[in-house]
């Protein structure tokens, strides 16, 4: 791998991200949240549905590193569902790393939603060692689940994921949140002014437009957001773009 910007030299895919220290930029009363997508030249967030048929191996370690550097990761219902989301932290390696940053040796997963409709039949709903928190302004009830299912609920219409930003730093202790998609979930966390990095991979394919997302899907910005670029890295034609976003650029 190579570094492009801001300075150009060779380096390790393990060293890309290798020491961020996010939690020391929370704000106070709220994680520091980082998103991470992938998408082909032409924008495309899926392949037939899927994210992954997009990737290649430094894709899928940085994606498994950045797992290692936060206290919870969040990703949409339909990301879990779509993707087979499993346990968040299966390496014995990747957990003794988190443990010597001090971080739990399994990240927290919270996903959310308005319907409390949950993808149970997920591996990650089926493991008895998933603590899972649920972000909702539904007063129903969850589907049952093997997993450790805490429910937070949030008042109001539509959902604040601002207050349930707040409530994972006061209920949960969350510093950092690694936000994995889908595209919808990124397109409300960036509306709600909660996102403060994207890590973003393209991916040397076209994929044409037919019914595959973009990276941000939803409701359109009140305006385009700024980004700062923070750093470039190359490898085999895939472009790993690190960004900080509005404010924080």
């Amino acid at each position: 791998m190579e570094s492009l910007f801001p300075e150009r030299r060779e380096l390790a895919v393990a060293d890309a991200y290798g020491e961020l220290r996010l939690h020391e930029l929370a704000p106070p009363g709220r994680p520091y949240v980082i998103a991470n997508m992938i998408a082909s030249v032409d924008g495309r967030a899926t392949l037939a549905g899927r994210s992954g048929g997009l990737g290649n191996e430094a894709d899928r370690q940085i994606f498994l590193d950045l797992r290692t550097q936060v206290d919870a990761v969040m990703a949409g219902i339909a990301t879990i569902g779509i993707e087979g989301y499993g346990p968040l932290m299966k390496s014995s390696e990747r957990k003794a790393k988190r443990a010597r940053r001090g971080l739990e040796p399994v990240p927290l997963a919270v996903t959310a939603t308005r319907t409390m409709e949950l993808p149970v039949q997920t591996p990650l709903f089926s493991d008895p060692g998933s603590r899972i928190v649920v972000l909702t302004n539904s007063d129903r009830e969850p589907p049952r689940c093997a997993a450790q299912l805490s429910i937070e609920r949030l008042p109001g219409e539509p959902l604040d994921l601002l207050a349930g930003m707040e409530r994972l730093r006061a209920h949960r202790g969350v510093r950092s949140l690694l936000l994995e998609g889908g595209p919808t979930m990124l397109g409300a966390m960036t509306a709600a002014g909660v996102v403060h990095e994207l890590f973003l991979t393209r991916a040397p394919k076209l994929a044409g437009s037919g019914d595959e997302l973009s990276v941000l899907e939803g409701a359109s910005l009140d305006e385009p957001l700024g980004l700062g670029l923070v750093s470039l890295l190359a490898d085999g034609g895939y472009l790993f773009l690190r960004y900080r976003l509005g404010a924080n650029a």
